[in-house]
Order: C-alpha cells, then structure tokens, then sequence
C-alpha cells in the first residue's frame, strides 16, 4: 500500500511539472506574439513638403552708430565757469549758449585795450599833423630834409603803434565773446564734464561737454574687400537700387531706409575689410552714437528656391543632411548644401526637390531605409516680404 501511495505521488508531481512547462511555453509565446506585433509598427514622424518661392537674398553687416558731425566743445579763454545754459541730453541749436566763464577780467582787459587805442591815435594825429605842416613847407626850403625825414619816421611809427593798440582792442573783444561758450553746430549735447565754479580754458584736458548731429545718423560697417569691389563694378556705392535697412540691437527694424554715403581710403590689411559709412534718417533723433546694429542690404533675388525649415536640418562634422521620407513611406537620408537663412528656414540649393516630404519632428526615429507612419507638420508659414540672410559666408569674413 504505501509502494503504491508514493507511486500516485510522484504522478502527481509529474503532471505538476508537465503543467507548468506548457503555462511558461504558452506565456513566452504570447510575449513573444506581443513583441513582434509592437515591432510590426511604424515610427510616426511629422513632414512637410519641400517649399519653394522666390526669395530675396540679403547680405548683413555688424554696425555701429555715430554723429554726423561730432564737435569737442572746449574753453577757449581761461576762467571760472558762472552758469551752464542747457538741458544735458538735449537738442541745442547752433549759436546757442551751452556755458558762460566769469566775463569781468575780459571786460577790464578791452576796456584797457580801447584806453590804449585812444592814446596811440592821438599820438599819430599829431605826428600825422605836424609830417603835413612840414611838407608844406619843404617847397619853399624852410626846413631841412633832416626834419621831413624825423617827422615822416615818428607819423609811421605811431600809425603802427595805432594798428598794435587796434589788434589788441580786437583780440580783447574776441576773449570777451569767448566768455560766452556756444554750440558750432545744431545737434544732441552730451553730458557737461565741468561744473559751474570749475577753472577751465586752454590748459584744461578734458573737454566741457559733446554736441553731435544725428539727423542723419552715420553708421559704419566693415565690409569685405570682395563685396566692395563687387558694388564698385556693379556701379559704386551711391547706386539708387541700393536700400540699406537698419536692425536694431533688440531686433526692431529701423522705420527708415538708408543709403551708403563713402567708404574709407584704405582697406584694413589685417582683416581683409574696408570701413564703409551709410546714413540714416533719424526723425525725433532716437538713435545716438556708440549703438550697436546690423545692416542689411538686399543682393539678389534667388528665383524657385528651396526653403526646409532649420530644425529639419542635421549638421555633421561641417556636412548638413536632411530625412526625406518617399512614396513608400520609407526614409531617405539625404546630404544637402545649404545656403542662405530666411527666418526659420535654410534654403537648401542642392539635395532636395519639388514635392519631397522632409522629416521635421521625429528625426531621432528616422533611419536609413526604415518604414515611418506620417502625419503633417504645421509650420509657420514663410512671409511674402521675408528675405534670406547669407550667412555663412559672412561669418567667415568676419563680418
């Protein structure tokens, strides 16, 4: 009995075992199942067709701003500063009374002088009087030669006197106006460097104040010697077809367009680029000297072009390639040359065509030949006004 009891209990354990293998062989068939079935589907990557339009290509220059006319004001005469005249920052207008030194020395001085002058023509009336007694006389031989001679000798000697004293009330005069510190020209002045009570004149170092047209504001540019001679055969600089447009450091664009007014005498060894002014209107004088911006001038118009948004882009060790995904739904990786930027987008001049669908969103699930599932990628569509930037290149100009 108990040979036959130990008996049942091994079938039992048996058929224990017997089910648990095929539970764990039917389970890893279901995962297995499961996997394949996962695997089976296709990435979802976004696309959008290639666009393509006429895009108008511009070339761009890291600027700065400066004054049309910038004037040092300085002291001409020495003296203590009684009173500054006008709003620091403000327009002055030319003539106008920026500072005013102490004027009572100066006064003294030409009230001097004219004292002086008063004198000296005295003196030469009489010597001028008593020559013309003496030459009437010399007809009739009442004097002799010696004293015509004496007489004439002091008439010139005082009349030079005269001119000294005259020369003097004039230089006296002019340090009297110098007292009163005007603006040569119409424009912003700067901040005042001296205070009212300060020494200043001749000797001073630095100057009292800045006034700086800029209305037109100049702004110069470094441009590449290529690109100047390329504006030079193509009918200079001062060409009408040549509108600049200003961009301002927070990225506002100048309401106003400009023109290239010279360019500098030489071109700079050291860097391949030559110094080239443009001049903007400045209506309500809101740009001011020492702003940075960029300009930018339109080269050419790139007629069908190819735009694929930036992001679509993959750049590789100096190479740029895009996913493009065909009929099939397969992915071609494809090797593109860039060139030029319009806002989001690079336009692509070889690697692409009419009608390719490019990955945008997914890239990192796209690979050589792999099966995607697609759906539209909705994108900012490109301005009609909107222009390409070359940029590239005029990174590697310096500019």
């Amino acid at each position: 009995m108990r040979i036959e009891s130990d008996r049942a209990s091994k079938r039992c354990i048996n058929v224990f075992f017997a089910v648990f293998a095929v539970l764990v062989l039917v389970l890893a068939a279901g995962c297995s199942r499961q996997r394949a079935g996962s695997a089976a589907v296709p990435p979802l990557v976004d696309v959008m067709e290639v666009i393509m339009r006429d895009v108008p290509v511009y070339t761009e220059w890291t600027a700065s701003t400066d004054g049309l006319v910038n004037t040092t004001i300085r002291a001409q005469v020495q003296g203590y500063l009684i009173s500054r005249d006008y709003q620091e920052g403000d327009f002055v207008s030319k003539g106008q009374v920026l500072f005013q030194i102490d004027p009572r020395p100066f006064q003294t001085a030409l009230e001097q002088a004219k004292g002086n002058l008063g004198e000296q023509r005295a003196r030469w009336r009489n010597a001028k009087a008593n020559l013309d007694r003496l030459q009437s006389l010399i007809d009739d031989e009442a004097i002799s030669k010696k004293d015509l001679d004496d007489a004439t000798g002091a008439e010139e000697s005082t009349r030079s006197a005269m001119v000294a004293a005259q020369a003097a009330v004039d230089k006296a005069t002019i340090d009297l106006g110098f007292a009163r510190i005007t603006s040569p020209i119409s424009g912003i002045a700067g901040i005042a460097r001296a205070q009212v009570g300060n020494l200043v004149g001749p000797g001073s170092i630095e100057e009292l104040t800045t006034v700086s047209t800029v209305d037109p504001i100049k702004v110069y540019i470094s441009m590449a010697e290529y690109q100047y001679l390329k504006y030079m055969h193509e009918g200079g600089l001062h060409q009408e077809a040549v509108s600049l447009q200003l961009i301002l450091s927070d990225g506002s664009v100048h309401p106003h367009k400009g023109r290239f007014a010279f360019a500098d005498r030489q071109v700079d060894m050291s860097t391949g680029t030559i110094k080239v002014a443009a001049l903007f209107p400045n209506p309500g004088n809101i740009l001011r000297p020492g702003q940075f911006a960029r300009v930018r001038a339109e080269t050419q118009v790139k007629k069908s072009a190819f735009l694929v948004p930036q992001r679509a882009v993959t750049e590789l060790q100096g190479s740029y390639q895009v996913a493009v995904v065909g009929s099939d739904n397969k992915v071609d990786i494809r090797r593109v040359k860039v060139a030029e930027r319009i806002d989001n987008f690079w336009v692509i001049d070889e690697g692409v065509h009419k009608g390719d669908r490019i990955i945008v969103e997914g890239l990192q699930k796209a690979r050589q030949g792999a099966l995607v599932t697609v759906r539209p990628f909705t994108a900012r569509q490109v301005s009609a006004d909107g222009g390409a930037t070359a940029g590239r290149e005029d990174k590697a100009a310096g500019k």
